[in-house]
């Protein structure tokens, strides 16, 4: 038997805050217990959880308290919910009431009520997180398990206090956490389970997209991010939440450097950029990449399946995908950036490089460069080894040559050194259309290397071409 008291002497990290909390609990007369995640991570030995205390009366009120006790940074509480955060120097801590809540059929707001420890812990998401440990002064460190937890963690597997349907129903979002622990803890999740996510997934459209896309980000963030994924494409989650991903699902691609079937190939995409980044913005990049295949893809009687133009249509169509998830504007621009981008190394290793194709690249990229060249290596999924080596090394060669353009961080940030104003002073012109044409003549020149990227380069340039423009523009 797990000697829990003991562990949690040993964490040096919060035990002082749990014994202060006992200690206020005490002279408050309230029941205290550590619960959730915390709990699961300290017996198994992973990287601690912040810490989840919940309270058998007002959480918000002892919160106040208990962050005045230990000198918390900022307390946030949520009425709402009876819930308070402490924040003290890098941890947080989440005081709750012991409650019990379920959304009503058809609404997103979930309904809360005060609870007792054996309610609270009923109403939890899974067995493996539905344990407690006391903190009440007599019986300190004692272990709550009415679900056999313990039981479950040695087993390895996800599955639910109650009645699946009951624990679905009563937040629909746990069927996406459970896909989520599964992809996290490496745990399988219970075959009632799973039929019961399978006849609810309809459910997950009351979830506002924010907690939705939070899960996915966590699915993302796992060590092997395809098995959560491949999960959400088996259990029907996977079509309402992402159904650009879902529709790659056994779309025949030709296997020259990738795996036969797009979805599958997207897949290794995303565990070999988790095998190098915990980027989840790349991996989630990683994912996307190929979304555009579905709607580009045509048959060609000596080529086979072709997918022109996907990088570009894959880019569009990250308009919807952001705004369904409620994405910044930043997290967009980066997402489609890489998609649209995700060809053009491979494109210059095919064809070799020249210093002209390297700067136009670098200035589409701009600080996303290292970001990009990861994608594209993690792109090469053939099961030819020496193919993906090859390629591997053509990479090397695009990248090699990249830094070895002197001007680089210039050209991230490029723009031509002869500006618009001066353009129309000299040209006697007004703005339109013809100032951004010598303008962009200009730039053209400095990135095919026919002049140096520098004023005195680009102005006697602009002396030389601008009679040109300007005749072009009285016909």
């Amino acid at each position: 038997m797990t000697n829990v008291k003991m562990l949690l002497k040993k964490d040096r990290r919060f035990f002082g805050i749990l014994s202060s909390a006992s200690e206020l609990a005490a002279k408050m007369s309230l029941d205290i217990y550590v619960v959730g995640g915390y709990v699961r991570d300290i017996i198994m030995g992973n990287n601690l959880s912040d810490l989840d205390i919940m309270v058998v009366g007002d959480g918000i009120q002892f919160a106040r308290k208990l962050a005045s006790k230990i000198e918390g940074n900022s307390l946030v509480p949520f009425e709402k919910f009876g819930t308070a955060q402490i924040v003290l120097n890098s941890d947080l801590i989440e005081i709750a009431s012991a409650r019990s809540e379920s959304y009503d059929s058809n609404s997103r707001n979930p309904k809360i009520n005060s609870a007792d420890l054996m309610t609270d812990l009923s109403r939890r998401d899974f067995t493996v997180n539905s344990m407690a440990i006391s903190l009440n002064t007599s019986e300190f460190g004692q272990l709550h398990d009415p679900y056999n937890g313990i039981q479950d963690l040695n087993k390895r597997i996800i599955q639910t206090p109650l009645d699946p349907d009951k624990t679905f129903s009563d937040d629909p979002l746990r069927m996406l956490r459970a896909i989520r622990f599964s992809s996290q803890l490496q745990f399988q999740i219970d075959s009632k389970v799973k039929n019961s996510i399978k006849n609810k997934t309809q459910r997950i459209e009351i979830i506002s997209a924010e907690r939705i896309t939070s899960e996915l980000y966590k699915i993302l963030a796992s060590n092997v991010p395809s098995e959560g994924l491949e999960l959400l494409q088996e259990l029907g989650l996977m079509q309402i939440l992402l159904p650009e991903i879902s529709a790659l699902f056994g779309l025949e691609q030709p296997s020259e450097w990738h795996h036969k079937d797009i979805f599958y190939h997207t897949l290794q995409v995303v565990d070999n950029i988790a095998k190098e980044t915990n980027n989840t913005n790349l991996r989630f990049a990683a994912l996307l990449h190929d979304i555009g295949k579905p709607i580009t893809r045509r048959l060609d009687k000596r080529r086979g399946w072709t997918f022109h133009g996907h990088d570009a249509v894959g880019a569009n169509m990250i308009d919807r995908v952001s705004r369904r998830m409620k994405l910044s504007n930043e997290t967009r621009d980066y997402l489609k950036k890489l998609t649209l981008l995700h060809l053009r190394p491979i494109a210059l290793a095919k064809e070799g490089v020249t210093d002209s194709a390297i700067r136009r690249l670098l200035i589409s990229v701009g600080d996303e460069v290292e970001d990009l060249m990861t994608l594209c290596r993690a792109d090469i999924t053939s099961k030819n080894s020496k193919l993906v080596q090859r390629y591997l090394g053509n990479f090397d060669r695009v990248d090699r040559l990249m830094r070895e353009v002197s001007e680089r961080d210039a050209y991230r940030s490029f723009q031509s050194p002869i500006r618009g104003a001066q353009i129309m002073e000299e040209c006697k012109l007004s703005p339109g259309k013809i100032v951004g044409e010598i303008k962009k003549a200009i730039e053209e020149a400095i990135l095919d290397g026919k002049i140096n990227n520098d004023y005195e380069s680009a102005y006697a340039y602009f002396l030389g071409i601008k009679e040109s423009f300007l005749i072009k523009d009285q016909m």
